[in-house]
């Protein structure tokens, strides 16, 4: 037990775990993302995960972090050195002036409900107060995890652990058959291709729609070039509006094509659904969306999905079940007060 006993009190963690053979480390490259793919795909079916997590998936969002730094941020728990799961941490600084501290993490099933999470919790909490500690006391700080309905155990950690609810989000599919609504186009806008060089134009259009959204975060530089090297990016599927030359809205459809085969289905994502303010209320989200299902719908797909925040200022919520979109999982973001 020494070693673990020694690995708790390094990564300052208060919890005794009487498991032979543990202990943990920080990150240490590029061939932990095997690892984290591994335990992923594990706790899939436990979970109700049915997404898809690839080599590519991590390598993308690890190369693209921002305010994270995995030397630090970063552990894997393991068993006689086998990873049996692994947590995350970072922050980022809302619109509203808050600064949100957040983490994740994953342990495989059969590992569970032996006090391991509420050790990762710990280092979690630990690690992020240092963090915060650096930043300006003069901003409302705080705790931020998330779950799906079915992760009854995270559900557990959390509330016990005095993390409430704060935000609530839906994930939403429809049967590509169903009937769709008839629809018309604003007058003065028109629905065509973009052009590689008004991608940025896209993007920027689309962050200036969400700065109204609960937690948006300022895009930066970085979140263009992973914009544009993300694994699912293909503008051929966009339904993008324009006045004249200016973006009006958009919808940024995207395949999962690997998903698509592991779960035998045919789904497209009808996502990043956005409208600029002098365009709202007009129908031109509600029209995108349904030229976005009718291209599926010729592609042979059966089924389109999308995500959203069911406290949506605009209505999302509304729009969606209005064509067709119901309810298929339910997720919740929670928060603590980070106290000094």
């Amino acid at each position: 037990m020494n070693v673990n006993r020694l690995s708790v009190q390094k990564f300052k963690i208060p919890v005794d775990l009487d498991i032979s053979g543990i202990s943990f480390r920080y990150f240490r490259d590029e061939t932990d993302y095997q690892e984290i793919v591994r335990v992923f795909n594990a706790c899939k079916e436990v979970d109700g995960e049915d997404t898809s997590l690839t080599l590519e998936d991590i390598a993308h969002q690890y190369e693209h972090l921002e305010r994270c730094d995995l030397s630090k941020d970063m552990i894997f728990i393991e068993v006689d050195e086998e990873v049996i799961g692994y947590a995350r941490v970072g922050w980022f600084p809302e619109d509203s002036g808050d600064r949100i501290y957040y983490s994740l993490g994953w342990i495989l099933p059969v590992w569970r409900r032996k006090g391991i999470g509420s050790a990762v919790l710990h280092f979690c909490e630990n690690r992020l107060r240092e963090i915060a500690a650096d930043h300006p006391d003069k901003c409302t700080k705080f705790f931020q995890a998330g779950h799906s309905d079915q992760q009854e155990g995270l559900i557990h950690l959390l509330e016990e652990n005095g993390y409430r609810g704060t935000r609530w989000f839906y994930e939403m599919t429809r049967p590509i058959e169903d009937h769709l609504p008839e629809v018309s186009l604003p007058a003065g806008l028109e629905v065509r291709p973009v052009p590689e060089d008004r991608y940025r134009d896209v993007f920027e259009a689309q962050n200036e729609a969400f700065r109204d959204h609960w937690g948006h975060v300022e895009a930066t530089e970085t979140d263009y070039r992973r914009f544009l090297s993300e694994p699912t990016f293909d503008p051929g599927l966009w339904k993008v509006a324009w006045d004249g030359e200016e973006v009006a809205g958009m919808v940024l459809n995207f395949l999962k094509a690997e998903e698509n085969q592991e779960f035998q289905r045919k789904r497209g994502y009808t996502e990043n659904i956005s409208v600029r303010r002098p365009y709202r209320r007009q129908g031109l989200a509600r029209y995108l969306l349904i030229q976005s299902i009718q291209m599926f719908r010729d592609m042979g797909m059966e089924e389109t999905a999308l995500g959203v925040d069911a406290q949506n200022p605009n209505q999302a919520l509304s729009l969606y079940e209005g064509v067709g979109y119901q309810v298929v999982k339910k997720f919740t973001t929670r928060r603590k007060r980070l106290e000094a």
